[in-house]
């Protein structure tokens, strides 16, 4: 367990979609570094069952409840839902995600026979969406190009990448930042306001591609900072 920096102090991070395997390796990762996390999925039994997987595995403290119980009870709420019924979990979900921190990692894709590619957005990004959509919480853009395999492998002590976070306030941005320096390897980059998402959304699907090439579970770094 690490000491968590001053700005995380306190705070409960909730991870709506976190039975899937990114939601679910996120939570591993903040509940081994000290964080509490409540894992929030359409089924609130479903939850509490990975929160039990997790808190043994971790010795974090995991709870589990529905998406509106998760987001009801996190301070800081990553969204990591799948994109189709994303737009309507966050409108369900607004009242209770107001005043709040929602980092949003979903990433736009479609997959055919040539692999995976960009969808096209009316608002320009998923995490442009979600502004649109929860006027009275700050949106942040995070964890788009982090690999779930490596998240979920408690064989890997490190994770070895850059986290691009986006957005529009700087307290919010350094609040991410400070969330991704939890997970070993990792480490927060600002990466622009949040009309710059869709780029780093979009990545997402080149990694794909570089993965499957490679058999790998590839990164991002950015050089000389």
């Amino acid at each position: 367990m690490t000491n968590l920096p001053e700005s995380l102090a306190g705070k409960t991070v909730a991870v709506l979609g976190g039975t899937g395997p990114q939601g679910r390796g996120l939570a591993r990762r903040f509940a081994a570094a000290g964080v509490p996390v409540v894992i929030g999925s359409r089924s609130a039994e479903r939850a509490s069952e990975t929160a039990g997987t997790l808190a043994e595995a971790t010795g974090g403290q995991v709870s589990g409840a529905d998406n509106a119980g998760a987001a009801a009870a996190g301070d800081i709420v990553v969204v990591a839902v799948p994109w189709d019924g994303h737009g309507e979990l966050l409108a369900e979900l607004a009242p209770a995600l107001s005043g709040k921190v929602v980092v949003d990692c979903v990433n736009p894709l479609g997959f055919d026979k040539q692999g995976a590619y960009a969808l096209p957005v009316e608002e320009g990004s998923a995490a442009q969406q979600a502004q649109a959509i929860l006027a009275d919480s700050t949106v942040v853009g995070a964890f788009h190009n982090v690999s779930a395999v490596l998240l979920e492998d408690p064989e890997v002590a490190s994770v070895d990448t850059d986290v691009l976070v986006l957005g529009d306030v700087r307290e919010a941005t350094d609040l991410v930042q400070d969330l991704c320096g939890t997970i070993p390897g990792v480490r927060g980059v600002y990466g622009g306001r949040l009309r710059n998402a869709h780029q780093v959304e979009a990545l997402t699907a080149n990694l794909i591609s570089v993965n499957r090439r490679y058999k790998a579970h590839a990164g991002v770094r950015v050089t000389d900072i």
